[in-house]
């Protein structure tokens, strides 16, 4: 009998970006971000993932929930040419080391390729360190830059499929 990893109890679902739940959530990631960024973190000048670019067809919205509680997020944002942008990836304090964002990551990654997507890509900040190791680990590349996401110091793309 296999050992029940603390990972397996993670249930990842699709929310709308209004939900107050995935308010909580996208806030805790910008409360993150200001306090790890050596300059703090301003929404409103990093590259836009409104609500609406979040929303069926434009994009999704998943949380990572476990004991009843949402852990996590991450969304997508779809150009309609075959690629996508990966936007959003946070985990709590609380529920890292446990594959939360292995498996956010995953259901993201089957998500995009359901829906067409055969280039996954994505900015992310250096301080953000468990967030470079993870796509690394995941099969990411570092690519030139793409955006002009003043946040940004690593670009990566993922083929999928």
């Amino acid at each position: 009998m296999q050992a029940d990893h603390p990972g397996s109890r993670v249930v990842v679902s699709a929310i709308d970006p209004s939900d107050p739940q995935a308010r909580e959530c996208v806030n805790a990631y910008f409360a993150e971000l200001d306090r790890r960024f050596d300059a703090g973190f301003d929404p409103t000048r990093s590259i836009s993932a409104d609500d609406d670019e979040l929303r069926p067809p434009a994009g999704l919205l998943m949380l990572a929930w476990m004991h009843d509680r949402p852990v996590g997020c991450g969304a997508l944002k779809f150009d309609g040419e075959g690629v996508a942008d990966l936007k959003r990836m946070w985990v709590a304090d609380a529920a890292r080391g446990q594959r939360v964002g292995r498996r956010l990551l995953t259901e993201l990654e089957a998500c995009a390729a359901a829906r067409g997507v055969r280039l996954l890509r994505l900015e992310t900040n250096g301080t953000l360190v468990e967030a470079v190791n993870l796509y690394r680990s995941a099969g990411y590349v570092e690519v030139p830059a793409f955006s002009d996401e003043p946040y940004a110091h690593h670009w990566f793309e993922k083929q999928l499929g």
